[in-house]
C-alpha cells in the first residue's frame, strides 16, 4: 500500500503492543498504516526482559485470557525462533507458588512443577515459557505486517485526530505516550534497567525478588544474557545508572555464580508505561470515526499482546 493511499486503520504506536496490533488487523484484510515516533530498538518494547509472564498489569480478571492467547501465539512462533525471535526456555520463578501460578494458567503449562532446592535456594516454580528476544521479534513483525501489505512510516504526532486525515479508524498503541496525547494522567513510568553481558553458557532463565523488594532475573540469549532489573515508579530519566548496573551484576551473579567477570555488552533503560487498569475500549469523537485505546499494559506488553491486539481488532470492526 502507498504511504498517500487512505487506509482502513491507523495504528499510533511501534512498540511489540502497536505492530502485534497492526498484523492482526492486516491479516484480516485491512489496509493498515503504522505512524511509529520510534521503532525497532528505540522502542520501549525492545529494551524489555520479554519473559512470558504477568507483571504489574490490572485487571487481573481479563488479564488471564489475554496472556494464555498470547501464549497460544508463542508457542507456535516459537517452532521458528531464528525468524520470530521467540523461544519456549525452562526457568525458574521464585517467590511464587505452585497454586499462585495455577491461579493464572490452570492446567495449560503441563510441565509446571515446584522448583526444586537444587534449582532454586527459595520457594519457586519451574515452568518452561516463551522468551523473546526483542529486536528480532519487532523486525519479524513488523515483516510479517509489510507481507500482508502494510506499511510502518516514520511519524510523530501531536494529536491522536491527525490519523483522521488518513483513515476513519485510529487505533491509540502509544504506550506511556497516551499520558500528553489522550491526555491520562493515570499513566505513569515505571522505570526498568537492565545489564547486557556475554552468555557464558547458560540455558535457563531465572527470576527472584529479595525480602526488601529488589528483584533479578536472568533471560539468557544465544550469544548475550540479560541481566535486570529495577522497578521505580514514576522515575522518567532514561540514563543508565551505574551504581545500580552494578548492584544488577551483583544480585544476579549471587543467583547463578557462572556469571562472575562476564564481560559487560551494554546497558538498557525502557518505562513500562503502568496504569490502574489496561484501557481497551472503543469511543466514536464523530460520525464515521472512531477512537480505538490499546494501553496502559505495564511491564506486560509482550505476555498481553496477541490476547489484546485480538480484542482490539474487534472493536475496530465490531461489526464482525
Amino acid at each position: 500500500m502507498n504511504s498517500a493511499q487512505r487506509a482502513d486503520a491507523v495504528i499510533v504506536g511501534g512498540g511489540v503492543i502497536g505492530l502485534t496490533t497492526a498484523v492482526v488487523l492486516a491479516e484480516r484484510g485491512l489496509r493498515i498504516r503504522v505512524w511509529a515516533r520510534e521503532s525497532g530498538e528505540a522502542t520501549t518494547s525492545a529494551v524489555a526482559g520479554a519473559l512470558w509472564w504477568p507483571y504489574r498489569i490490572r485487571p487481573a480478571e481479563l488479564v488471564r485470557g489475554w496472556s494464555l492467547r498470547s501464549l497460544d501465539a508463542y508457542e507456535r512462533l516459537a517452532k521458528d525462533p531464528g525468524a520470530s525471535g521467540v523461544r519456549m526456555v525452562e526457568g525458574v520463578l521464585g517467590e511464587t507458588t505452585l497454586d499462585e501460578a495455577r491461579d493464572l494458567v490452570g492446567d495449560r503449562l503441563p510441565d509446571l512443577r515446584a522448583a526444586t532446592p537444587g534449582e532454586y535456594g527459595g520457594e519457586g516454580v519451574r515452568a518452561r515459557l516463551p522468551l523473546l528476544d526483542m529486536p528480532v521479534h519487532l523486525a519479524y513483525l513488523r515483516r510479517r505486517l509489510e507481507d500482508a501489505g502494510g506499511v510502518v512510516e516514520d511519524r510523530a504526532v501531536s494529536a491522536l485526530a491527525e490519523g483522521f486525515e488518513a483513515a476513519p479508524v485510529v487505533v491509540n498503541c502509544t504506550g506511556l505516550g497516551a499520558r500528553e496525547l489522550v491526555p491520562d494522567p493515570l499513566l505513569t513510568p515505571v522505570r526498568g534497567q537492565l545489564v547486557v553481558v556475554e552468555n557464558p553458557g547458560l540455558e535457563t532463565w531465572v527470576v527472584s525478588k529479595a525480602a526488601d523488594g529488589t528483584m533479578a532475573y536472568v533471560f539468557p540469549q544465544r550469544d548475550r544474557v540479560l541481566l535486570g532489573g529495577t522497578a521505580e515508579d514514576g522515575v522518567w530519566s532514561r540514563e543508565p545508572d551505574p551504581a545500580e548496573a552494578a548492584a544488577i551484576v551483583r544480585r544476579c551473579t549471587a543467583l547463578r555464580p557462572e556469571l562472575a567477570g562476564a564481560r559487560v555488552l551494554g546497558h538498557r533503560v525502557g518505562l513500562r508505561p503502568a496504569r490502574e487498569a489496561v484501557r481497551l475500549e472503543r469511543e466514536e469523537p464523530g460520525e464515521g470515526r472512531a477512537l480505538v485505546h490499546n494501553y496502559g499494559h505495564g511491564g506486560a506488553g509482550v505476555t498481553v499482546a496477541w490476547g489484546c491486539a485480538e480484542q482490539a481488532a474487534a472493536l475496530v470492526e465490531p461489526g464482525r
